[in-house]
């Protein structure tokens, strides 16, 4: 069956199930590209950000992070190093308020993918219920078994591929939303991991500021 005798059999609703499924294309392109960015570079760079804070080579871990102020996690311990002298308590805070502003755009799209895969499903019922009330309309009873009721048989079957095509969309975006869910969960808990790493690191580097005032006043 070719795609214009597709859209002629699933009737009206293929239309918005095409817009659905160009739109999800769209947006499945757009957040593989995002999270392949961030797979590709973004622990390497944690990593040797840490390894320069933990050799108290702070310039250069600044440094390093604005180099990739386009990754979640930079962002994130960007915005606690750069603090003027803040306390463990306040360079906590700020990771945690970076954090959570970094978590829509972890998320992005996700509510246009969870709409198109309810509605998809819903759009392709209709055409069926549309079909089949176009073919029961043109139902002779007293013409049984002709050509009429063959005509209402393969209309009947015809409208079944609107249904067909909504679950294809569904089904589709599902897997990628699906996939998507999967990698954010997994950023959390690394944005949690490293985190924590550093700022243990700088409760060290603080305690150790303070230990050297507290012998410089004696």
């Amino acid at each position: 069956m070719g795609i214009q005798n597709l859209f002629a059999a699933g009737g009206v609703v293929m239309w918005p199930l095409l817009g659905f499924s160009v739109l999800g294309v769209a947006l499945i392109i757009e957040r593989i590209t995002f999270w392949l960015k961030i797979n590709k570079r973004q622990n390497r760079v944690v990593r040797d950000v840490l390894n320069l804070y933990r050799l108290d080579n702070v310039v250069g871990a600044i440094d390093k992070l604005r180099q990739n102020a386009d990754l979640p996690l930079a962002r994130i311990f960007l915005a606690a190093l750069e603090l003027e002298e803040p306390n463990p308590e306040e360079f906590r805070l700020a990771l945690e308020s970076e954090a959570q502003a970094e978590i829509p755009v972890l998320k992005r799209f996700q509510n246009f993918f969870e709409t198109i895969i309810s509605l998809a499903p819903l759009l392709g019922l209709l055409g069926t219920v549309l079909g089949l009330i176009t073919s029961f309309a043109s139902l002779n009873l007293g013409d049984v078994g002709g050509s009429k009721t063959a005509g209402v048989t393969s209309g009947i079957s015809e409208a079944l591929v609107s249904t067909a095509s909504g679950l294809i969309v569904a089904i589709f975006i599902l897997l990628f939303a699906n996939t998507f869910r999967g990698l954010y969960q997994r950023q959390i808990a690394l944005i949690q991991e490293y985190g924590g790493q550093l700022e243990l690191l700088y409760r060290r580097r603080y305690e150790r500021g303070g230990e050297k005032t507290y012998a410089a006043t004696r």
